[in-house]
């Protein structure tokens, strides 16, 4: 009984650390990648589609993405999407292929990419800790059932803080190693 409740949770978490990784991606470093398009929607017959699902994103370039859309109709729509994005980047178009150009980052701008890789991480910690906290009462409620021991439920919360304390480690090295990214020059 045990084993499933700390095998949910160890799922459950490791999605949130998956979904705090994806934040990560989308964080504009110095870099391109197509990643920094995901939250770009585009305005696909009245229905606001991923910019991935109408064109391909490729990087030629370490500092520019193009971006060629299946239905060159669409390029006009697309490049007003990405104007209206809060990515801060100007697209150039010639009606069939829009560059994206990845101009260098301002110190003070990394400093403030730093800060959202922050808050994303803090987000993510507080989803760990609450998937810990609901797997705590699952346990509790367990024990208060007669399903399982007081010795069997505070084995299960002592391995249940343990694989908490170990995702958030998890999350710790990917922030590390997020604003190393950010920070290089």
């Amino acid at each position: 009984m045990t084993d499933e409740v700390l095998a949910d949770a160890k799922t459950r978490m490791q999605k949130a650390i998956e979904a705090t990784r994806r934040e990560f991606a989308s964080l504009r470093t110095g870099r391109a990648s197509p990643a920094l398009l995901d939250h770009v929607r585009v305005d696909y017959y009245d229905t606001p589609t991923p910019i991935n699902q109408l064109a391909t994103i490729t990087v030629p370039e370490p500092r520019l993405l193009v971006v060629q859309p299946w239905d060159k109709s669409m390029a006009k729509d697309i490049e007003r999407a990405l104007l209206k994005s809060d990515l801060g980047l100007v697209p150039s178009s010639d009606g069939v292929v829009i560059r994206l150009p990845i101009p260098p980052l301002t110190e003070e701008r990394r400093r403030d990419l730093v800060k959202i890789a922050r808050r994303h991480a803090e987000e993510g910690r507080v989803a760990i800790r609450n998937i810990r906290r609901e797997a705590k009462e699952m346990l509790e409620e367990l024990e208060e059932a007669g399903e399982i021991s007081e010795d069997e439920s505070r084995r299960a919360q002592e391995r249940l803080q343990h694989l908490t304390d170990e995702m958030i480690a998890h999350l710790d090295r990917l922030l590390h190693a997020k604003e190393q990214e950010i920070l290089e020059v």
